[in-house]
């Protein structure tokens, strides 16, 4: 089995950290929040003590974080994870952003001598916890296959997206495609309340006919019909209305930046800015409908 520094445990990262764990690999982790670093230390893994210690004498490093200002800053420059590591070091960024700065990061580690790429994720907390994570993967055929058995160890899909910043570029199409069915769902079932037509029957219909999508027979936006998704839990987060909002605005930065036309993504966007403005931070992104309800 493997070393594997891992630094970001948040709700996403401590589930993926403890797969790892359980696959029987040594863990060394690293994160500002000493309370989750204490919580998996228990479990087994050994606290590093900086997020360059973590990425020290280790065979794979995996970064799970809020942003590409972060990524570029734990990795880049005299103190980053780059200069720390060895040579020949498994690199896998997980975390969602820009693919510019995505690109910078895998290209400078594969510079170093590092094996790099960037690899987002789908599928939520549940998931991450569950080892069943989707991982779209950006790099080199050669990083690919050298993370590929880590990123196993984390999910059950895993795909090879094309070259450095690909795993974001998928990610960010894939988010703007949810936000954009969510709000169709939940104006959906917005008319058809004031129409007088009963939410489960206009669920059995679509979910057999050609309105039919994840964001309506996974994770329906109403109570009743999927037992399991937020609208039967007050609309907790299973993926934060924030956490969207993130997404599509990285969608709408990188339509600009490639000269793509991307109106409803634009106005998805925009009804996410409203939406995460007057929501808690534990609203889950489909409880836009109690918005679109006025």
């Amino acid at each position: 089995m493997a070393q594997v520094g891992f630094i970001g445990l948040g709700n996403m990262g401590g589930g993926m950290a403890r797969n790892i764990l359980m696959a029987g690999h040594s863990l060394k982790v690293f994160d500002l929040n000493d309370q989750v670093v204490s919580e998996i230390c228990a479990e087994g893994a050994v606290a590093a003590t900086s997020a360059t210690d973590a990425a020290t004498d280790v065979d794979a490093v995996i970064t799970m974080l809020p942003a590409g200002k972060h990524v570029k800053s734990v990795y880049l420059g005299d103190g980053g994870l780059i200069a720390a590591a060895r040579s020949g070091t498994v690199m896998m960024d997980c975390s969602t952003i820009d693919v510019d700065s995505a690109r910078e990061v895998v290209v400078a580690a594969t510079d170093a001598g590092m094996r790099m790429v960037d690899a987002p994720v789908s599928g939520g907390v549940a998931a991450a916890a569950a080892g069943t994570l989707t991982f779209m993967v950006g790099g080199a055929e050669e990083a690919f296959a050298a993370a590929k058995p880590y990123l196993d160890d984390m999910g059950a899909n895993i795909i090879h997206a094309g070259k450095a910043g690909s795993g974001q570029a998928a990610k960010i199409c894939n988010n703007m495609m949810l936000g954009i069915q969510m709000i169709s769902v939940a104006e959906a079932f917005v008319l058809a309340e004031k129409l007088g037509l009963e939410a489960e029957k206009l669920f059995d219909i679509s979910s057999k006919a050609s309105g039919q999508c994840w964001s309506l027979t996974s994770y329906c936006p109403v109570p009743g019909p999927v037992p399991t998704s937020p609208a039967n839990n007050d609309y907790k987060a299973g993926f934060a209305a924030a956490m969207m909002l993130k997404d599509l605005r990285l969608a709408q930065e990188a339509a600009s930046s490639a000269g793509a036309e991307t109106p409803l993504g634009k106005m998805s966007r925009d009804l996410y800015e409203k939406f995460a403005a007057e929501s808690a931070d534990d609203m889950d992104f489909s409880g836009i409908i109690n918005m679109l309800r006025g």
